[in-house]
């Protein structure tokens, strides 16, 4: 049986080290420990911790795993779970707050590509969504537009414009996520977005890039020089 963190060195705690060397010094196993606050009779939080970053190969699918296969670990039920989602979406509010607040403009494809990551990441199904940008390119809203099923989603070009009308955006960038493939775009996702470009240019709005978003990395249409990208704007 692994002794208890209450019982180790008050150096070696990892809750103790956060405070007095700051969240940055720990592991993500340690982080995770705090978190978990206790273990099981078998593990001490933090050795439950990397149990379960071995189990799932890192702290991502942690945090998008289900309910039955969290409580396949001792120590972990209901409540340990609710508590990782309520974790999960605090984090996803607090970078979209950090966006909204500072009015940070999205000028580039790298920070568009990172706040897309954040959003869609974690989805289990293929996901449609719209970025839809004011004239300094900062953040107005980002939306989920089109569900669809594990490898693909029907999008309404019309409905998807409807709403960017609504939103008073003169620029958008539009993203979809291959939940279980690979960052690259078929022909059909070229083909929407030559038909969404035509609807923008109709409308005067900018269609800036198309992102895809995969578990394994992520690409922009316009870095592959599909469509004018946002560095040039």
């Amino acid at each position: 049986m692994q002794q208890s963190i209450k019982f180790w060195p008050e150096q070696e705690r990892p809750r103790e080290r956060l405070l007095q060397q700051g969240a940055e010094s720990l592991s993500d196993a340690e982080l995770l420990a705090i978190f978990l606050r206790s273990g099981s009779q078998q593990h001490s939080a933090v050795e439950l911790a990397r149990l379960l970053i071995q189990h799932f190969q890192g702290l991502n699918p942690i945090f998008d795993a289900s309910l039955s296969e969290i409580s396949a670990f001792h120590g972990i039920g209901p409540n340990k779970y609710a508590q990782l989602m309520a974790v999960k979406e605090l984090g996803r509010r607090y970078i979209q707050h950090s966006y909204l607040s500072a009015k940070q403009p999205l000028s580039s494809s790298a920070s568009v590509l990172n706040y897309l990551r954040f959003e869609l990441l974690g989805e289990k199904q293929e996901v449609f969504a719209v970025l839809c940008l004011d004239n300094d390119l900062c953040k107005l809203q980002f939306k989920k537009l089109f569900y669809g099923s594990i490898q693909q989603c029907s999008v309404s070009v019309n409905q998807l414009m409807r709403h960017v009308i609504q939103q008073h955006a003169t620029h958008i960038v539009i993203a979809h996520n291959h939940p279980f493939g690979q960052a690259v775009p078929s022909s059909e996702d070229l083909e929407l977005t030559q038909h969404i470009s035509q609807a923008c240019q109709l409308l005067e709005v900018k269609l800036l890039d198309h992102c895809i978003i995969a578990p394994t990395g992520s690409c922009s249409l316009a870095e592959l020089g599909l469509l004018h990208g946002l560095d040039s704007v």
